[in-house]
């Protein structure tokens, strides 16, 4: 295409968007707010799934490539070869065009939400899209719906700003992208409005699920008409479940909770090696992804997602995932097949860990479904091997694999269960999805009280918890309480300066000091009462006759959460706060109270 035509075509894209901007900007004034809402979801669902058709389009066309290169040259050198290309061109758009930084992973949307008022910067509605393309798109052993979630909230959150919406319909609209993304990647839009809502969200009232599940049938019917449908991770309907395998299925649940906790802290590891590094950008991508290209030369179903693999694994012919492997002669050997299942469940947390600790960008989500397809698998055919148990479905055991590791690694139950459902277009799997899920949730939620994506925040108390009081008190900043206009009262023999004090200040606390300014004690004017109306007692009774030692002190960094657990164990509504060693002012427990109940009113999104 000529330079001409392509400057042609961006002029008249450019001058399209600008008359769908004043039409929207004229369609607010003429409709109630809700409508506009209803409308705006729509446009965000629309935005959110053609992100999601352009990241796997590119990425399917991508792995098909390396497939024809492979069927050339019967050996993974190309797949080895193309996610160092991918991850250096990954650190290189970062580094020139993305101010050297990038958020990965949903805890930055869940960060926006508790912390932001649901803003996100402009660069996430396109920066998302170029570096996961180039990582993922390009063999990194990674997933897009990570990209794609902060595609969509970013999305959201930008056209609420652009159109001036609050902070409730910002918030909203952020979930409405994050809905509509994993609707349209999965096309499932029950997964994605439980997503937005089980993950994302950490308040949110009844209606406010009108507009994410039209965001998320938005996305989902344009990624249904677009896109095909080789591209989605779709299943024909599981075999009927036979009860007499639910033994087996709790295993399965026990072992998918302890491999999402062995994935978590193994990721977390390579993640804090990488940071830690000395290595410059370059050099680090170079060494993570060198050493990447090594194991999928071995293990060539770690290239990219992994999708086609799971898919394979899932039908009658598992034994084509030793097709271009070094073991491409061994596809009749169960027990060899079984053991290469194994190792590589085991290998791609590595594989993950190395691609985006180098540099890459992509999530976690994918992952977790690959190592639940082959933890599935794993256990239905050694069962069938040792033959102590009736034949089991070893599709079934592939598919409720998958719902089992997502739901232990990202708290997510309702999202696993519905997802599994959705993409195998029926539930005939739906009681050993719900086994399998909850087993694995309650065994990871023993062991790790944080899901997957948010620990590191959440021990930073930087993030929503499942905890909703912790929530809106993270949200609050301590130095806004603490009153520093207080009184002191000097130590005395007397209480005349005191009685001075309290003509003309509206305290019903005062601190007592001595010369070197050191913190002596309280006094409580409630207790003072029956002194200050008798001018003998005021002038024969001393501070330290009245004085008291304060049952708790805050120190000034405190978190809130902290600073009422302590109002708690004292039973009062004031304490006295210290900085440095030396007394700074007091803290109110009202003061906290009246500003939680003002919060707790904006973080509910309806």
């Amino acid at each position: 295409m000529s330079p001409k035509k392509t400057n042609l075509i961006i002029r008249l894209l450019s001058k399209g968007f600008k008359r769908l901007e004043r039409f929207v900007f004229i369609l607010k004034l003429l409709v109630t707010p809700r409508q506009f809402i209803y409308f705006s979801c729509v446009l965000v669902g629309i935005s959110s799934a053609l992100a999601v058709i352009l990241l796997k389009t590119f990425a399917h066309w991508v792995y098909n490539f390396a497939q024809y290169l492979d069927g050339i040259l019967h050996l993974p050198y190309s797949n080895s070869l193309l996610p160092i290309i991918g991850i250096l061109l990954t650190v290189l758009v970062v580094t020139k065009l993305l101010d050297g930084s990038i958020q990965k992973g949903t805890s930055h949307i869940m960060y926006a939400v508790a912390r932001k008022g649901g803003m996100m910067p402009f660069k996430q509605m396109y920066s998302q899209i170029i570096t996961s393309s180039f990582t993922v798109g390009l063999g990194g052993s990674a997933g897009l719906e990570s990209p794609i979630t902060i595609t969509g909230a970013a999305f959201g959150s930008n056209y609420a700003q652009n159109y001036r919406l609050s902070h409730k319909d910002r918030s909203l609209l952020l979930a409405c992208g994050v809905a509509a993304g994993i609707a349209a990647a999965f096309n499932a839009p029950i997964a994605g409005v439980l997503f937005a809502i089980e993950v994302v969200l950490a308040e949110i009232s009844i209606t406010a699920f009108i507009p994410i599940m039209i965001s998320a049938a938005t996305g989902a019917l344009v990624s249904t008409i677009i896109l095909n449908e080789d591209i989605l991770l779709t299943f024909k309907q599981g075999e009927v479940m036979d009860y007499h395998n639910i033994p087996q299925y709790v295993l399965l649940g026990l072992l998918s909770g302890f491999v999402s906790i062995n994935y978590a802290r193994t990721f977390r590891k390579i993640e804090n090696h990488f940071a830690n590094s000395k290595l410059g950008n370059y050099r680090k991508a170079l060494y993570g992804a060198s050493l990447l290209a090594i194991l999928i030369f071995f293990f060539p179903s770690l290239f990219g997602e992994g999708y086609e693999s799971i898919k394979i694994l899932a039908n009658a012919h598992p034994e084509k995932i030793l097709d271009n492997t070094l073991l491409d002669n061994f596809k009749d050997n169960n027990w060899i097949l079984l053991a290469f299942v194994g190792i590589t469940m085991m290998i791609k947390v590595y594989a993950t860990g190395l691609t985006l600790g180098s540099g890459g960008n992509g999530g976690n989500f994918a992952p977790s479904l690959f190592v639940g397809s082959y933890l599935g698998f794993f256990v239905a055919k050694f069962f069938n091997l040792i033959g102590i148990t009736k034949p089991l479905s070893v599709s079934n055991f592939t598919l409720v694999g998958m719902a089992g590791v997502l739901s232990g690694l990202f708290h997510a139950p309702l999202t696993s269960i519905f997802l599994i459902a959705e993409i195998t277009g029926g539930y005939n799997l739906m009681v050993p999805l719900m086994i399998v899920s909850s087993v694995s949730f309650a065994i990871s939620k023993r062991f790790e009280p944080y899901s997957f994506d948010i620990k590191h925040l959440a021990d930073k108390g930087e993030v929503f918890t499942n905890n909703k009081d912790k929530n809106i008190l993270t949200c609050l900043d301590i130095s806004t309480f603490i009153l520093t206009n207080y009184k002191p009262i000097q130590e005395s023999k007397s209480l005349e300066e005191l009685v001075e004090i309290v003509k003309h200040t509206d305290n019903i606390v005062f601190p007592v000091l001595n010369e070197e300014k050191e913190f002596l004690g309280l006094i409580y004017l409630d207790n003072i009462r029956p002194i200050i109306f008798s001018p003998f007692k005021i002038k024969y009774t001393s501070t330290h006759e009245v004085m008291q030692s304060p049952k708790e002190i805050v120190l000034h960094n405190d978190s809130l959460e902290i600073v009422m657990e302590k109002f708690e164990k004292t039973d009062t509504s004031i304490l006295p706060v210290f900085k440095n060693g030396l007394f700074y002012g007091f803290i109110y427990k009202t003061m906290i109270l009246e500003k939680y109940r003002d919060q707790l009113k904006e973080m509910v999104i309806e």
